[in-house]
């Protein structure tokens, strides 16, 4: 075991903008002041959730939802691993974390459409009402999420959230990615910045 390069380029930007976004939309949902602001973080959280979507199924092996949307026996298995203390390792995400990037997205998703619906004020109270309450559970899933990386951390003996920095973790030689994919990472930019200007405008 060493370390090798598992997340590419893509997907640790998009985790890390969407941290930051997510962050600065909570921080200012209530804010007329910053109104302007919030829909643009709303708008780069909405816009690294699409890109997302299909680097799903076309990024780098461990970026694909088929390497780490598991089913529900798969699930129970690493959880009754991590109560013996003795986790099934996972190159990529573990299967309980690929279901809350799967929950993350679908949130982020919601929530970003119904704010820009909001925002136009294309329907009346009730979907205001129902953006705060996607946003809640966003924010409930985060919490959950974040758990969950600090005891696999610890659990592990690895530091996630470095390898999310990084882009690298323990692994056989064989298991590694051949590139970052760094083209794809200026596609990202590419539309969060035009994402960002036609949703904020």
């Amino acid at each position: 075991m060493q370390k090798i390069l598992v997340w590419d380029l893509p997907v640790r930007l998009g985790h890390w903008l969407m941290v930051g976004g997510f962050a600065l939309t909570w921080l200012t949902g209530d804010s007329e002041t910053f109104r302007l602001v919030h829909v643009i973080a709303g708008a780069t959280v909405l816009a690294v959730a699409t890109f997302r979507l299909p680097w799903g199924f076309i990024g780098s092996r461990y970026a694909r939802f088929v390497d780490f949307v598991h089913g529900p026996a798969t699930v129970k298995d690493y959880a009754l691993s991590l109560l013996r203390l003795q986790p099934n390792h996972h190159v990529g995400h573990n299967p309980a974390g690929g279901w809350a990037i799967v929950a993350l997205l679908g949130l982020a998703l919601l929530t970003g459409i119904s704010g820009w619906a909001t925002y136009n004020e294309l329907a009346g109270h009730w979907l205001e009402e129902l953006h705060e309450g996607l946003a809640s559970a966003m924010l409930t899933v985060v919490i959950v999420h974040v758990a969950g990386v600090v005891s696999g951390s610890l659990v592990h003996g690895e530091n996630l959230v470095r390898a999310m920095l990084t882009g690298r973790k323990e692994g056989s030689p064989e298991e590694a990615i051949p590139s970052a994919r760094p083209f794809a990472s200026v596609a990202l930019l590419a539309w969060i910045i035009a994402a960002g200007w036609w949703l904020a405008s």
